[in-house]
């Protein structure tokens, strides 16, 4: 983008925010007339009127507005871009809340930032461990991790951390004494452990024998809301289970679970830090971004 290209976007901002020409070329440290030329050159580029002008007022024309709206938003992204360079010359400090979910940020999350405490004594992190998807804003949370679709909203930014894999597994007692399913039709014949709240059970992710994905809905006969319990049902024979390998990984490699039906571990979940939007993305929250990619690029517990 040329700079008299720039200077017109932000003498138009200005313009619109200010409401005169006058108190725009103020804010700018430039005259009225050239404030004016600026916008006059503008619309000449675009070929559009961006502004109403009467003698006595100065309004955005509908096309003005729409212009508006999307040149304040690529001014806050150049902003956001010039503050991430500064913030790498930044050391975290203050107060930090971050949300995470119950079993997976106890035993995946909270590790790491344990180490940045660590590392940023001047740096105070408060962790709230709940499944309950907070509002960041209403709650004041400064980041927050969460497993699954995220909501469409234009007040978080977001970004993917990890994608989780899991399988379907047992323990060998129970394989010993109900037999092992051959296909996903036999775990009729099986008690099963499901995933569930509020009387909905969460399906499994399947890999059918053609290698596509699909979803399947056990039956169970034993339903926790919790993944940690979900584990500890299984080593105590209770069922086949669906599991994360963040959680199961440890069981299968003491052999005190068995993958069935398939060796193959699927991605089910999408993992996600996300924070509110700001103009300038604080060191804290940064440094605790950039920490769990490094963390989830490459997990021991997915070498299962």
């Amino acid at each position: 983008m040329e700079a008299t290209s720039l200077q017109g976007i932000l003498a138009f901002v200005q313009v619109v925010e200010a409401g005169s020409f006058t108190d725009a070329g103020r804010r700018l440290h430039v005259t009225k007339s050239a404030v004016g030329k600026s916008i006059a050159q503008l619309e000449r580029r675009l070929g559009v009127r961006l502004l109403n002008r009467t003698t006595r007022s100065l309004s955005p024309t509908s096309e003005g507005l729409s212009y508006y709206d999307a040149c304040v938003r690529a001014l806050a992204e150049i902003e956001a871009a010039q503050s991430l360079l500064a913030a790498h010359r930044l050391v975290p400090s203050g107060r930090l809340r971050v949300d995470v979910p119950l079993a997976f940020g106890r035993r995946c999350v909270a590790p790491v930032l344990f180490d940045i405490s660590r590392r940023f004594p001047d740096l105070t992190v408060e962790i709230s461990f709940n499944d309950r998807r907070v509002d960041l804003i209403e709650e004041g949370i400064d980041l927050a991790v969460r497993m699954g679709d995220l909501d469409d909203s234009l007040s978080l930014a977001a970004r993917r951390i990890y994608a989780q894999r899991s399988a379907i597994c047992a323990a060998p007692a129970y394989l010993e004494a109900h037999g092992r399913p051959r296909s996903i039709e036999d775990l009729a014949n099986h008690s099963v452990i499901g995933y569930g709240r509020d009387g909905i059970v969460r399906p499994w992710a399947i890999r059918h024998a053609d290698g596509h994905l699909g979803k399947f809905v056990p039956r169970a006969r034993l339903v926790l809301g919790h993944g940690e319990p979900m584990l500890d049902a299984a080593l105590a024979g209770c069922g086949i289970v669906f599991l994360p390998t963040w959680l199961a990984a440890d069981s299968l490699k003491r052999g005190e679970l068995e993958m069935v039906l398939s060796d193959c571990l699927v991605e089910d979940i999408v993992v996600h830090a996300v924070w509110p939007v700001t103009r300038n993305l604080t060191p804290k929250v940064r440094v605790v971004v950039d920490a769990l990619i490094e963390h989830f690029s490459s997990p021991s517990w997915d070498a299962t």
